[in-house]
């Protein structure tokens, strides 16, 4: 059977981000890999509505979906995502972070939250790997939180990132076709991707640039001062994008490096089992605020001042 590879682009048609993603599909098809290509501008997918459904089902152990499935091609999407062994995104950026369209997209996926569909039976497990392209005009000051964006939509899927690629000065339509190591990158990532799905599950690392980003467990680029969590766990130093907990040390040669603790990878959200520890999260905060009747009444008492406030509009 075929290993089936999947690119999702929410670019120009036949723009950079598309060209650079079918330059590493391409290497994988060469390979034998059966390929799904999807441009999000040819879909249907609506904003999330905010209404909470899908994580108060988690609460209460049920998969009650998104109460959008009928109503835009989501669902469909995210059926034929799962059934992947790989996925590669290759998203614009038009300011700082991830494009719009690419974040509506993925920020509907925590109702197909595969930790908890998984640990109540409703989809069985599979190992996925992604690759992460972003793409842009500038260099990484105007493009600081573009992978970092994409890859903190990775871990509700369950996706494995093996290898990314920051895209820059690359503004014109097509121009990238100029960059002829940018293009020999993007059919590297082709290769490392094949690489990644031969290797069995356990196996799999890093096959990216050695050194990319602060982070030694998911490489990206963004560190934040820690506090305390839900649950008292402290790093002085976490990782932004996978949680990873730990302290900035001075190496041998006077540079700073990003330590992990002993204990730093407790919530991994590259991990299956620290992502678990999140859905626990929700149950506690979101379950407990709806299982105690005091808590709905006093929200139902206090609302109404401010559902009587009324302002001027545009």
């Amino acid at each position: 059977m075929a290993y089936k590879v999947m690119g999702v682009t929410a670019g120009r048609k036949n723009s950079n981000s598309e060209i650079l993603l079918k330059e590493a599909l391409s290497v994988c098809a060469e390979a034998g890999a059966e390929i799904t290509f999807v441009n999000l501008h040819d879909y249907n997918i609506l904003d999330c509505t905010g209404c909470t459904s899908c994580t108060i089902g988690m609460g209460q152990g049920k998969n009650v979906g998104c109460v959008l499935d009928e109503k835009d091609d989501k669902k469909k999407l995210m059926e034929a995502i799962f059934a992947q062994d790989a996925v590669i995104y290759s998203v614009p950026t038009y300011d700082l972070m991830p494009n719009a369209m690419y974040l509506r997209f993925a920020q509907r996926s925590l109702a197909f939250e595969t930790a908890f569909l998984e640990r109540i039976g409703a989809i069985e497990h599979k190992d996925r790997i992604a690759g992460l392209i972003a793409v842009g005009g500038s260099t990484r000051s105007w493009q600081s939180m573009a992978l970092e964006g994409l890859q903190a939509t990775m871990f509700t899927t369950d996706m494995k990132v093996v290898d990314m690629i920051l895209a820059t000065k690359v503004p014109g339509p097509g121009q990238c076709l100029l960059d002829d190591e940018l293009m020999a990158r993007a059919h590297k990532m082709g290769e490392n991707i094949m690489t990644a799905i031969q290797t069995p599950p356990a196996e799999r690392k890093w096959l990216g640039e050695e050194d990319m980003g602060w982070c030694p467990n998911c490489h990206s680029n963004a560190l934040i001062l820690g506090e305390p969590q839900w649950d008292g766990i402290h790093y002085e130093i976490e990782c932004a994008v996978c949680g990873a907990g730990g302290t900035l040390e001075k190496t041998e040669d006077g540079k700073w490096k990003f330590v992990i603790a002993e204990n730093g990878l407790y919530k991994d959200r590259t991990d299956l089992e620290g992502r678990t520890r999140h859905v626990i999260e929700i149950g506690e905060n979101q379950g407990g605020f709806f299982a105690n009747p005091e808590n709905l009444a006093k929200v139902a008492a206090r609302r109404k001042k401010y559902e009587a406030m009324q302002f001027k509009g545009v």
